[in-house]
């Protein structure tokens, strides 16, 4: 009888077996990366919160600007000529669009 030819599912091999905890410096290397990527994650958690804050302290600003510029426009009188409104008309041509006052 001849024996069987033995293939890459025959052969046996130790995979799956191990576990990570088994062998110390696989554990001891896995909980080095850990706390790599942890002091690089609280990195970009610093980065993240100080550009938080700068974009916070801009909308600060232009909502006071803004403010500034509204209580200019409220303040200010309409000049021109009393009586005669100033009403925008348009000129057909072929040129950009033209407003006349």
């Amino acid at each position: 009888m001849p024996m069987p030819l033995r293939g890459l599912r025959t052969i046996r091999t130790l995979a799956g077996r191990v576990t990570r905890l088994a062998t110390p410096h696989r554990a001891h290397l896995q909980i080095a990366c850990l706390e790599i990527e942890k002091s690089r994650r609280a990195a970009e958690r610093t980065t993240a919160s100080r550009r938080v804050a700068e974009l916070d302290a801009r909308l600060r600003e232009i909502e006071t600007e803004e403010t500034t510029l509204l209580q200019g426009l409220a303040e200010r009188k309409p000049a021109g000529v009393p009586g005669v409104k100033a009403k925008p008309t348009m000129r057909s041509s072929a040129g950009a669009l033209r407003i006349r006052y």
